[in-house]
């Protein structure tokens, strides 16, 4: 044994690796010159049949994927150039290569034109010829066959891009439509978290005037008049909102205090009880700190009690170094507390209290401040808007979606404010809370028009 594989190993290799093994049929009536042939290509690893006429030919390729042909040209019944014409008719992709003794040279052009051939080599040939002849011959079927596989992926890719594209605007509304709603649904989600948070501020806002008593609606007024004020400073809409809420949560600190001080005007207070007051604004802020976003309006606490010239407290800032939101904190409380008698030892009217912000310019508040206020006051004086029908009603004549069109008021406290609208759950709450006091509440709603 030559170690050379056998040549039914060699076909039966051929047959396990049929689609990737090159397969060569060699036809000639000389089976020398078959045996020959089989010998100079076998090492190469080409899948190899033979046939001994260009009938047999026929039939192994009939039956065999065969990519490259060598036939002889003078054989009985069925010359080379008759044989590979066939093949041509019927196997155009097969590789075809004519073997020639023939000293006629018309039969051979009569092979090259009917058969089409790759070329023609003569006999006796050259080793080294035919081999390169061959190789030659396979590297440009090869080539061929990854062309043809390429110009079909590239047809298929075309094909589904032409059908992506005709879906493309129809997939492009829809995930448009589909992101749309899911917007939609995380600006509602923000919207009621946001409203909760206020409803939140609000109820904390009115359990501290609860423990202040006659103070009931102070920090709402407040927080409306403080809002008002920074709108019109033009401040930004996260700034007017850090005010609002600093307005409805300034009194957080004096939940600590005793009652006696609670009820005693400012001004009345002894030395060492105004050392106990004036720590509020600061304990305010403490206590707040701890909610990320309070952190704006917790600083506005802290300098609410500050003066423009100073004097203040509790840091006894002055001038700009005061927080704007701190400022128009000051005048909105002190315009609402001069009015309540918690500044003074008496009460004033609207009108006494607006030209008491007028009388601390530059001195207690910021001049810029007091005329936004001013400007507000005005605006109000001369705006008359039409007013809202209303009607009063009893628990028992409540429905859900009903808008209070006043304060509601309990034990001279603020139980809910202005423009709550109601619902279901907090109708019961309203009846239960009767029965706990045993006293009927008087409730203004909005009358709906035509109603």
């Amino acid at each position: 044994m030559d170690g050379k594989m056998s040549e039914s190993q060699l076909i039966a290799a051929g047959q396990s690796q049929q689609d990737d093994v090159i397969t060569i049929l060699f036809v000639d009536d000389e089976a020398n010159i078959l045996s020959a042939l089989k010998r100079l290509f076998r090492p190469f690893g080409y899948r190899i049949f033979t046939a001994e006429s260009g009938a047999a030919g026929l039939e192994v390729m009939a039956h065999e994927s065969v990519d490259l042909v060598v036939s002889d040209m003078r054989m009985p019944e069925m010359n080379g150039a008759q044989f590979l014409e066939k093949t041509r008719e019927n196997w155009p992709d097969t590789v075809r290569i004519l073997l020639t003794g023939y000293a006629e040279i018309g039969a051979t052009i009569d092979a090259i034109n009917k058969g089409r051939i790759y070329r023609y080599i003569s006999k006796p040939w050259e080793d080294n010829d035919i081999i390169l002849t061959v190789k030659q011959a396979l590297d440009t079927k090869l080539l061929e066959r990854e062309k043809n596989r390429l110009e079909a992926l590239i047809r298929a890719q075309n094909e589904e891009l032409k059908n992506l594209n005709a879906t493309l605007e129809e997939r492009v509304k829809a995930r448009t439509e589909e992101v749309r709603q899911t917007m939609g649904f995380l600006e509602v989600s923000h919207d009621k978290l946001k409203k909760s948070f206020i409803t939140s501020i609000r109820v904390f806002s009115n359990l501290i005037e609860m423990r202040e008593g006659r103070m009931a609606g102070h920090s709402r007024r407040v927080a409306d008049m403080a809002r008002a004020i920074a709108q019109r400073m033009g401040m930004t809409d996260a700034e007017v909102q850090d005010i609002f809420l600093a307005a409805l949560l300034h009194d957080v600190g004096k939940i600590g205090l005793s009652d006696r001080l609670i009820e005693k005007s400012f001004s009345s207070l002894t030395s060492e009880e105004r050392t106990e007051v004036v720590k509020h604004p600061a304990k305010g802020e403490a206590a707040l700190m701890a909610l990320e976003q309070l952190h704006g309006a917790a600083k506005f606490i802290r300098g609410h009690h500050e003066r423009f010239d100073g004097q203040g407290y509790p840091d006894k800032l002055a001038g700009l170094a005061i927080p704007l939101g701190a400022r128009i904190l000051a005048v909105a409380n002190d315009y609402d507390s001069v009015q309540l008698g918690t500044i003074l030892n008496k009460h004033l009217s609207q009108q006494e209290a607006i030209a008491y912000i007028q009388e601390g310019r530059s001195n207690r508040y910021d001049p810029a401040v007091v005329d936004a206020f001013l400007g507000k006051m005005a605006q109000i004086a001369t705006d008359l808007p039409d007013p809202k029908p209303e009607m009063m009603l009893n628990s028992g004549q409540l429905q859900s979606g009903m808008k209070l069109s006043r304060d509601m008021m309990g034990g001279g406290n603020l139980l809910l404010s202005k423009d709550y609208v109601l619902d279901a759950q907090l109708i019961a709450q309203i009846k239960n809370f009767e029965r706990l006091e045993n006293q009927l509440f008087t409730i203004w709603i909005y009358a709906k028009k035509g109603g």
